[in-house]
């Protein structure tokens, strides 16, 4: 069964980037440390950063999210999805328009332009076809940015979210949550490592 999963990492104290995070500083000023986990040697880190890639079949991702791995500073072939795993699902992104031109022509882009719905039901069929075609179950990754997950949740589309939750406070920046209704989840696992916790959570909708 294709699950939508909301996947991100954030601050202790409710960040997904830094202050003023910009397309050439896509995570903002102290931000990157909320990424240590993907890049580290922890065998825990390695191993859910491994298996969180391997079931991938389509990923969604908020238009100002694809300007910054789309950018410059973006992604390569040594650091894409997944980090150094450099995944290459499908990639879904929503937008008001669809950008001029494309740098990672190499990656598998369609873009959205009729809103976050329609986009995850994008991603959903792309990710089915995947999971049909390599005969395994895959999902949807919702990977950002925080506005976009906080919608897809305001709006009942996520199965499940994944927190990776750095040690640092950044006192400012993009936050996950912004209000909304109150919402009880299901803590489904707890993965303590040397850089991160990871938590999951089944969302009730």
């Amino acid at each position: 069964m294709t699950r939508i999963i909301a996947d991100i990492s954030v601050s202790l104290d409710g960040f997904v980037t830094g202050p003023a995070p910009s397309p050439d500083d896509g995570l903002g000023a102290g931000g990157e440390a909320l990424h240590t986990w993907a890049f580290s040697d922890d065998p825990d880190d390695r191993r859910l950063l491994r298996e969180g890639t391997a079931r991938s079949g389509a990923v969604v991702l908020g238009r100002r999210l694809f300007d910054i791995v789309d950018g410059p500073k973006g992604w390569d072939d040594t650091s894409g999805y997944g980090a150094g795993e450099v995944g290459r699902p499908a990639f879904v992104v929503v937008t008001g328009s669809p950008p001029e031109t494309v740098r990672t022509t190499d990656l598998d882009w369609t873009f959205v332009t009729t809103g976050l719905t329609d986009a995850v039901a994008t991603a959903r069929e792309r990710a089915e076809a995947a999971s049909s075609e390599r005969g395994q179950d895959l999902d949807v990754i919702l990977m950002g940015g925080g506005a976009t997950i906080r919608s897809a949740l305001d709006a009942g589309l996520v199965d499940v979210l994944t927190l990776h939750l750095a040690p640092v406070v950044l006192g400012a920046g993009t936050p996950l949550f912004t209000g909304g209704a109150p919402r009880t989840l299901v803590q489904r696992s707890v993965v303590p490592t040397s850089t991160a916790t990871h938590l999951t959570y089944d969302v009730s909708r």
